[in-house]
């Protein structure tokens, strides 16, 4: 077993969304991802078999997809096929857990 502290572990930057790899295996990939206020990952999707979540552990936003939006809140979780097109939008500060599975 091992022990992160993600929120000591991954801050927020200025220029770009934080990402940081929390952990990967052959299994699954985790990846945390700060966001400030109007920052954004865009809506993207990929080429392969898997699903992933988007787990908002901090922070109110939105999760985008080719259609629209849905609102995203602390607490609130996204699951979804990885060749679906998403992203996620920040209207507060925003801490977000995402998992791969199996990992790209």
């Amino acid at each position: 077993m091992k022990k992160i502290e993600l929120f000591n572990a991954n801050g927020f930057k200025d220029a770009s969304f934080s990402p940081f790899l929390v952990h990967g295996s052959p299994y699954m990939k985790v990846m945390s991802f700060n966001f400030k206020p109007g920052q954004e990952l865009p809506v993207h999707s990929h080429e392969i078999e898997g699903e992933l979540t988007i787990t908002v552990l901090e922070g109110k936003g939105a999760f985008l997809s080719q259609d629209g939006s849905i609102p995203a809140n602390t607490g609130d979780v996204l699951v979804s096929e990885i060749a679906v097109p998403h992203g996620l939008r920040a209207e507060t500060a925003m801490r977000v857990l995402v998992t791969i599975a199996p990992p790209i």
